[in-house]
């Protein structure tokens, strides 16, 4: 992500609203954007200082240096710089040659030998050749580092618009509080606010959807400031996965010395690059998706099926059931979660959290090979039932009419 002196100079403040001044593509910035992609991809195989050094010519009298640096830092975030492999420890050798005092390029009275003998000399202890010694001196320095991999396959477009992407990222470095309405895509954007460690309250909107807010890095109830800020920041192209969204976010940038609001919602024209997970997260989900359909589905049947259609929310967390089935004339509706994962810890989270929904519209579909006895199942108020192989659709229907509210 941008470091922040690579972002302040792109914000503008009027009026309490912050705005990002964005990178537009015109053949300027395209050209520059094309000029950096292969300067970066020349730079392959070599340290990273290389690449700093070749930045850094390019850069020569330009005044839009900010930018510059910011879509090399983009281009850098996504490569791979790898240590060196050498056949002695860097910081061992060095603790070695400096035991043996300050030397110079050239002997005076008091220092008799220079730079090189003491290479040489150490050289021929450890067995290596002068020029290997020498690379390994260094070679656990991140500028010595190996640019192994450039990462994607970057197009000029593409580069412009992870730049936008990033300057947006980096306002939440300075939030106090994020407010976020969304109202569809749930199971994304849960499990980035879930995989980012995000501290969250929600509630649920009156026409549907979620209002959440979320503590900022410079929120009064975060420590860990500045780990914290980073994974905030990192989160902001989940909501870019959403199709009806809004957020509102409390910012305190070092250019203001008040609260200012930074605004966003699904009219922006950034975009992410997450990757939306697939409409279902197992071959059983799948299948019994098509079967309902192909049993229940279309005019013919009462009940509609759903997938992922309603949020439990659980204190700090939440539960998303696989489906909802829905009557078409009278609204109840049933909510059902298949348990056929067998890995204990997540049969063990996903207990827990059908007993904290405390719902007796949940339905269970528990596949007998995950070994979970009834008395497991315990104190969860919703329907249990069983299944060797697949769900029998009958019995979940059966027990959706018991069920549904």
């Amino acid at each position: 992500m941008l470091t922040a002196d690579l972002v302040k100079p792109r914000l503008k403040i009027r009026g309490g609203e912050l705005r990002v001044d964005l990178l537009p593509e015109n053949p300027a910035t395209l050209k520059t954007a094309n000029e950096l992609i292969a300067l970066f991809a020349a730079s392959a195989g070599q340290p990273m200082r290389a690449w700093y050094e070749a930045l850094e010519h390019y850069e020569g009298e330009r005044t839009d240096y900010i930018l510059l640096r910011g879509l090399a830092k983009v281009l850098e975030d996504e490569a791979t710089f790898s240590p060196v492999t050498t056949p002695v420890d860097p910081a061992d050798l060095r603790r070695r040659l400096f035991a043996r005092g300050p030397v110079f390029e050239r002997p005076d009275l008091f220092h008799q030998q220079t730079r090189a003998d003491v290479l040489a000399g150490m050289a021929v202890e450890l067995g290596l050749a002068a020029d290997d010694l020498e690379t390994a001196l260094l070679a656990d320095r991140p500028a010595e580092y190996l640019l192994t991999d450039v990462g994607p396959a970057w197009t000029p477009e593409g580069l412009i618009a992870r730049y936008n992407l990033e300057l947006a990222r980096g306002v939440l470095y300075w939030a106090t509080e994020l407010r976020v309405d969304i109202h569809d895509t749930y199971k994304d954007f849960w499990h980035y606010l879930k995989l980012f460690k995000l501290m969250f309250w929600a509630t649920p909107l009156p026409d549907g959807g979620y209002h959440v807010v979320l503590d900022g890095p410079i929120s009064p109830f975060v420590q860990a400031t500045t780990r914290y800020g980073r994974q905030f920041a990192a989160f902001l192209p989940a909501l870019f996965l959403c199709d009806k969204w809004q957020m509102d976010a409390e910012v305190r940038p070092p250019q203001s010395d008040e609260a200012v609001r930074y605004h966003l919602d699904d009219t922006s024209p950034l975009r992410t690059h997450f990757k939306r997970s697939g409409e279902f997260d197992s071959r059983m989900e799948a299948d019994f998706a098509t079967e309902f359909e192909a049993k229940f589905g279309g005019e013919r049947g009462q009940w509609l099926l759903t997938r992922e259609g309603e949020v439990l929310l659980l204190g700090d967390t939440v539960m998303i059931p696989d489906f909802a089935i829905t009557h078409k004339r009278d609204n109840r509706r049933a909510l059902v979660e298949i348990v056929g994962f067998w890995h204990p810890e997540y049969l063990n989270r996903k207990i827990e959290k059908a007993r904290a929904a405390n719902r007796r519209d949940l339905i269970l579909l528990v596949y007998e090979g995950v070994n979970l006895t009834a008395d497991r199942l315990k104190h969860i108020p919703g329907e249990v039932l069983y299944f060797p192989n697949k769900p029998v659709l009958k019995d979940v229907m059966a027990a959706v009419e018991r069920a549904a509210v």
